[in-house]
């Protein structure tokens, strides 16, 4: 593992892995943290917990997820599986639910991300845009139409 981070983490890594709850977790791999790191905050609306040049933990909408920095990931084995991949998550939808397309679909156009589909209400009951972020990560923000209802 290459590090480019200078002195130490907020917390050890094993404490923090023991920290997160039971669940689902992400930990998408990027090319660089900070260009991840500011559309999270800056478009998703995340709140960063903690960031290096390596490694950042993003909360969002309740939940923990992680970036590594592709150099940070050398010589395990997804390493090999980015390797040259110009899009990463083909094929994955990180679906927000709970997060408000129109402001999200805003956002980042006023930060030139690229907008796939536009803010709009589905047959399934969701109005919903679909954002590209960094590294080709696709983000869709989702709010039920009418509102959540009790128990969804």
């Amino acid at each position: 593992m290459v590090k480019k981070r200078t002195g130490e983490p907020w917390m050890d890594a094993a404490e923090f892995g023991r920290s997160l709850p039971r669940g689902v977790g992400l930990n998408l791999l990027v090319r660089e943290i900070a260009p991840m790191e500011a559309f999270c905050r800056d478009v998703l609306g995340a709140t960063i917990i903690y960031s290096d040049p390596d490694f950042a933990a993003v909360e969002l909408l309740g939940s923990i997820f992680m970036l590594h920095a592709d150099h940070s990931y050398a010589g395990t084995p997804m390493s090999g599986v980015v390797a040259d991949v110009e899009t990463r998550g083909a094929g994955l939808e990180i679906r927000l639910y709970g997060s408000d397309p129109d402001l999200i679909e805003t956002l980042a156009r006023k930060h030139d991300h690229i907008v796939l589909a536009g803010s709009m209400d589905k047959p399934h009951g969701l109005r919903e845009c679909i954002v590209v972020g960094p590294d080709g990560y696709v983000f869709v923000p989702s709010l039920a139409i009418g509102g959540w209802e009790t128990g969804s």
